[in-house]
């Protein structure tokens, strides 16, 4: 069962972190590494003009769009790998061969192909991505109970009611979970991308800074993407929340399982 994190912990982790920052700041004593004040000063600031947000939503339309992508061809896959014992033994060798191989150093390959637009940015995360979700899509269909599909079967169900009624309900929440653990990939191979041959977004204003020798603004810009990559972060857990509803089961049913609830309320 899901546990709700109480929001007095949030807030306590928050001060503590900025507490940290704080003690660090005045220990290095450097222009490097900015006060926490300083920086919430530049930030308050700078998202007052156009031009942070120019920056900002250009980011996080690239990081959307990969993400969607990623998940709209690895969530079918992997419940297709994660069923079909042939399939799976097929192709499990080569996802798993390649799964480990760090995609980062294809990036000037990509972007010869695919040139300097958005489109070689959202390939490279999307096929960082895409293995993620495929293999917690893969695992969680093939930890399903032989005898849920069995049910289905016994009541008449073919392989559209199996997909339907067991498969996608187990599947969904391991991807909602794979998609929550690879926004900080996500956030990552985006800035590293932006940083290579581009006049927009933030990792470019972040580059851009360093150049300038611009600290504060270094700051600024990680402050964007760390923003970015919470607000990525509980978008997923509020569609996870709506859409696999039967993972999050009230204390009177908290003995509910996810498979019992969508076998018995999906019409067949």
């Amino acid at each position: 069962m899901k546990q709700k994190i109480p929001f007095f912990s949030i807030v306590t982790a928050v001060a503590a972190s900025l507490m940290v920052w704080k003690i660090t700041a005045v220990s290095v004593n450097s222009p490097v590494l900015p006060a926490p004040e300083l920086v919430f000063r530049a930030f308050v600031g700078d998202v007052q003009t156009m031009y942070f947000w120019e920056n900002f939503f250009v980011s996080a339309r690239r990081v959307t769009l990969s993400m969607a992508a990623a998940w709209l061809l690895a969530f079918p896959a992997g419940i297709i790998m994660g069923y079909s014992r042939g399939i799976d033994r097929a192709l499990a060798p080569v996802v798993f061969m390649t799964y480990p191989v760090p995609k980062m150093v294809l990036l000037p390959v990509v972007v010869l192909l695919f040139g300097l637009g958005d489109l070689s940015k959202i390939i490279l995360i999307t096929l960082i991505l895409f293995f993620q979700i495929l293999v917690s899509t893969r695992d969680g269909v093939k930890s399903i109970d032989r005898k849920y599909i069995d049910s289905v079967e016994s009541m008449g169900g073919g392989k559209s009611h199996i997909i339907r009624h067991v498969l996608f309900p187990a599947a969904l929440p391991h991807s909602f979970t794979a998609l929550r653990i690879s926004t900080g990939t996500a956030i990552s191979v985006l800035f590293f991308a932006e940083s290579f041959a581009t006049t927009s977004g933030l990792g470019y204003m972040i580059m851009d800074a360093w150049g300038r020798a611009a600290y504060v603004s270094i700051f600024v810009g990680i402050t964007g993407m760390s923003i970015m990559g919470l607000i990525l972060y509980q978008i997923f857990t509020f569609l996870e929340k709506r859409l696999c509803a039967w993972n999050f089961p009230q204390k009177e049913s908290a003995g509910g399982g996810l498979i019992q609830k969508s076998l018995v309320y999906s019409r067949m």
